[in-house]
């Protein structure tokens, strides 16, 4: 793993830390590729049942490297939108990655920052995290992140966001669908972990069966929804841990 990304696996849960804190985090192209070797890892790592995306110091992320942003007005259209398209395939990797992903969010979580929490499939902020899109601030737009944010927030939230570029703090955040759980500062680090380690102790099969479903449902019809419900659910009748799992129930 390079510098800009550390990784560190311990009990089952990938803990992959955003390492550039004296610029808040912020994703530039170097990072980027290492979240995307990351989560090639993942993907063939049986040890790896959780995983957990953070930022050193005191934000988790606050968007875009602006120096390498603004270097890009220079090139031409195709290599910039090459570009934004490894930032957004990284945010649908999120998604489609065959174990959970836990937003661990302090600070500030802006811009893509904002949009790399909330592609995860938990988010876990501190009370006096903050979170927003403020890219219309600077004569940007939140354009990829904004696909996420459309289907937490609804229409005119999203909307108020991303045309004000106002930022939330984390009980807001939360009231407006961007945020699982706030915790107390000070309570912080030992709330995720009990998250974490309880997650990474379940089922792992089941976990994976319950996050593939939980996206593949996004726009299902009922009727092809309870079908899709009905295959994974015969397929989970299949696995060990199921068999494991409820002779312990009965042997009890």
């Amino acid at each position: 793993m390079t510098d800009v990304l550390l990784s560190e696996l311990r009990g089952g849960v990938l803990t992959l830390t955003l390492n550039r804190p004296d610029k808040r985090n912020a994703l530039n192209s170097t990072l980027v590729e290492a979240l995307h070797s990351a989560l090639d890892t993942v993907d063939l790592d049986p040890a790896v049942r959780v995983v957990v995306i953070r930022g050193a110091g005191r934000d988790f992320c606050a968007g875009a490297d602006l120096d390498e942003l603004l270097a890009s007005a220079e090139r031409a259209p195709a290599d910039n939108e090459r570009d934004a398209l490894r930032l957004g395939t990284l945010l649908a990797r999120l998604r489609s990655c065959p174990r959970p992903v836990v937003a661990l969010v302090q600070g500030r979580a802006l811009a893509g920052g904002a949009g790399l929490a909330t592609a995860c499939d938990v988010v876990v902020a501190a009370e006096s995290a903050q979170i927003g899109y403020p890219e219309i601030q600077r004569g940007f737009v939140p354009a990829m992140v904004m696909v996420f944010l459309r289907r937490l927030a609804g229409e005119k939230l999203a909307f108020d966001l991303v045309a004000t570029g106002r930022v939330l703090g984390a009980a807001e955040a939360r009231a407006a669908g961007l945020v699982t759980r706030v915790e107390a500062d000070a309570g912080f680090e030992a709330a995720a972990q009990a998250l974490v380690d309880g997650m990474a102790g379940s089922s792992a099969s089941a976990l994976h069966l319950t996050k593939r479903l939980f996206y593949e449902l996004d726009g299902v019809n009922v009727r092809d929804g309870i079908a899709l419900g009905a295959r994974i659910n015969a397929l989970a009748r299949t696995t060990a841990d199921f068999r494991e799992a409820i002779a312990r129930f009965l042997a009890r």
